[in-house]
């Protein structure tokens, strides 16, 4: 097996599983693709594909493969473009799950920018499973993200702990600092972040343990607007205690606990567990670990 093998392969995945157009993006005769995947197949002794009705469909074992491929096509390339132009900028492309990129990434990236002004840091900002995602296809260096981490190819450090607190409107219907007993916790209007975000998972989890379901009655990829919604009365909320700082001081909010239902969770930094940490990805990550030692918290 060798480079051409993992660049043919890759290239029938990434064209549909069809011979012909990867043959094509490859300026290459189809046969010699076919052959190609053979040979692979007979190597590893594992069908990639099934040929389903003339059409190729990608097996289990492809997928498998595929993770594997990415990287080493992906380190590869990495390893030329490094060495053929050494002198040159780097860059280091960073993801943040959204209150993590709305609130506390630019505060690095400005400290990061201001020690190492050569490094072009390319930053996406998105849902902690989607970043996870990208992540795993080799397109993000390193991502902070919130909650749990899913893939087992991933390494996450946990850098930063992050209590959630229950919120309602002043008049709403908890006083501050109440104790809220689980079952009239559970039956209020729950304005909620979307799924797939950390925030989300944390308050879905400790409803699912205490043996509870909630129907949110709003939805909404803003910390910012939850907060508006709950000072207008139109239900209660469970967001990062930090991030509510200015509202809770400017008696705009009352906050809350709920018996026996703590609601806490850790931020990582993440990464592929078999990524080469270049001293860019390293200076970034210490960055993160001391950061609140050096600056002060953000605020909502």
């Amino acid at each position: 097996m060798t480079l051409r093998h993992v660049k043919i392969f890759l290239a029938v995945c990434e064209n549909d599983c069809n011979i012909t157009h990867a043959a094509k993006a490859l300026y290459m005769a189809q046969p010699a693709v076919s052959q190609a995947i053979a040979e692979l197949e007979r190597y590893y002794g594992v069908r990639l594909f099934d040929r389903l009705s003339r059409r190729l469909c990608i097996t289990q074992a492809g997928q498998r493969l595929r993770a594997y491929a990415v990287h080493i096509r992906d380190l590869f390339d990495q390893m030329e473009t490094a060495m053929h132009n050494w002198d040159e900028q780097g860059v280091l492309r960073v993801g943040a799950s959204i209150t993590i990129g709305s609130h506390f990434l630019p505060g690095y990236a400005r400290a990061f920018r201001a020690v190492y002004p050569a490094v072009q840091l390319q930053a996406e900002v998105a849902q902690s499973r989607h970043l996870e995602e990208l992540l795993l296809d080799n397109r993000l260096d390193v991502a902070l993200l919130e909650g749990s981490i899913h893939s087992p190819l991933l390494v996450g450090k946990p850098y930063l702990e992050d209590e959630l607190v229950g919120v309602c409107a002043v008049q709403g219907p908890f006083a501050q600092g109440a104790q809220v007993e689980p079952a009239v916790f559970a039956a209020q209007r729950f304005l909620v972040r979307e799924p797939g975000s950390g925030t989300r998972e944390v308050l879905d989890a400790a409803m699912e343990a205490a043996g509870y379901h909630f129907q949110p009655a709003w939805q909404s990829i803003s910390t910012g607007a939850l907060v508006n919604a709950v000072v207008s009365g139109e239900g209660i909320a469970v967001l990062p205690r930090r991030l509510l700082a200015r509202a809770l001081r400017a008696g705009r909010l009352h906050a809350f606990t709920v018996k026996g239902m703590p609601f806490r969770r850790r931020y990582h930094i993440v990464y592929h567990r078999d990524k080469y940490l270049t001293p860019a990805m390293e200076a970034f990550i210490r960055l993160c670990e001391t950061y609140e030692l050096d600056y002060p918290q953000p605020e909502l």
